[in-house]
């Protein structure tokens, strides 16, 4: 299986299954003097774990993270970082019954097409839980750049939006519920929603929106590399997602240019940013931001047809423990997915130094 590495001086290479021993990961590239927060890093893996709320799957995961190598009194040496987290509460009974079923819009079916051999044990190098691994290299990201500021949240639940302009948003307030939504009022919506789906054994998508601030005027290159390309790349990697758009979106199919340019202020800032904060692949300054949009979970509590793998339709119920709605906890993935993405150009900018 290729495909398990992200980065290209800030690298992650991630390993393991949703039901294996460990999940884990190597860090190549980190600069060495570094001193780490280790409990900053394990305060991420704990807005991702599962079990965390009433609203998201049960399944119980301290995730805690034991590093391997590449930290050394506390500072990161420059060598590659190697680092485990265990599992510990796996339930692998609870998915023999899609031994031999492919469950609708999963990669159950793909993975065996594929590779002609698939670990259905929650999904196994499918599952979101590979994700926790990303989550460490991006908390370790965020600390190499100190001065930005990466702020995600959930912006929609199904059918409830937040009518609200991030500028009028108080990020302290994220963490404040469990939907981690910064407006309390669409919070309590969405939660009773995210309640009600589960009740019928039911999923629902989301967004996550994400604002990044304080960025250095560079970032980026202007062909192939352009700064929002990897951006979406490193996004759509992120298990179900299914669109990203940054700046004014789609929204800005809407405008005539002369609505949508951003004017100069004399000191090169702009009076407004529908560019998002990137303009020809490259960080202008201003604020970055963007916007993720995930599917419904495809594991239902609920009958629903399905395919087997000698052909024949099958009817079947989920049975296990799965999120009735990802975005909460896929709040803490965006950021350090964003995070990556700004300390390899980082990164790459000081080689032309």
């Amino acid at each position: 299986m290729a495909g398990n590495s992200y980065g290209t001086l800030y690298r992650i290479t991630t390993f393991g299954e949703s039901h294996g021993e460990a999940l884990g990961g190597i860090i190549d590239g980190c600069p060495s003097g570094i001193q780490l927060d280790l409990d900053a890093i394990q305060f991420e893996m704990s807005r991702r774990k599962p079990g965390q709320s009433a609203i998201v799957t049960q399944r119980k995961e301290p995730d805690d993270v034991q590093f391997l190598s590449g930290i050394f009194e506390g500072k990161t040496t420059g060598t590659p970082i190697g680092f485990i987290i265990p599992n510990t509460n796996q339930k692998s009974d609870d998915y023999s019954h899609i031994k031999d079923n492919y469950r609708p819009s999963h990669a159950d079916y793909v993975y065996e097409k594929k590779y002609g051999i698939r670990d259905y044990r929650g999904g196994g190098r499918s599952s979101a839980r590979e994700t926790a691994s990303r989550v460490v290299a991006g908390a370790i990201a965020k600390q190499m750049l100190p001065q930005i500021k990466f702020n995600a949240y959930v912006s929609s639940v199904g059918p409830i939006f937040m009518n609200k302009a991030y500028q009028e948003l108080d990020f302290s307030k994220i963490e404040s519920n469990p939907v981690r939504c910064p407006d309390e009022e669409a919070a309590i919506e969405m939660e009773e929603y995210i309640r009600q789906i589960r009740k019928e054994g039911d999923t629902v998508g989301g967004t996550v929106s994400c604002v990044i601030q304080n960025v250095p005027i560079g970032l980026g290159e202007p062909v192939f590399d352009k700064l929002h390309a990897e951006l979406g790349k490193a996004m759509l990697s992120i298990n179900a997602v299914k669109g990203f758009e940054f700046g004014s979106g789609f929204e800005g199919v809407k405008m005539k240019g002369s609505e949508h340019n951003d004017l100069y202020n004399p000191d090169g800032t702009t009076q407004t940013n529908r560019s998002g904060g990137i303009q020809g692949g490259i960080s202008n300054g201003m604020d970055i931001y963007f916007r993720v949009a995930f599917k419904p979970v495809a594991t239902l509590m609920q009958k629903q047809e399905s395919l087997d793998n000698q052909g024949n339709i099958t009817e079947m119920t989920g049975k296990g423990r799965h999120d009735p709605c990802v975005v909460p906890r896929a709040v803490p993935i965006v950021e350090a997915m964003a995070a990556i993405v700004l300390a390899d150009f980082f990164l790459l900018n000081k080689t032309y130094l």
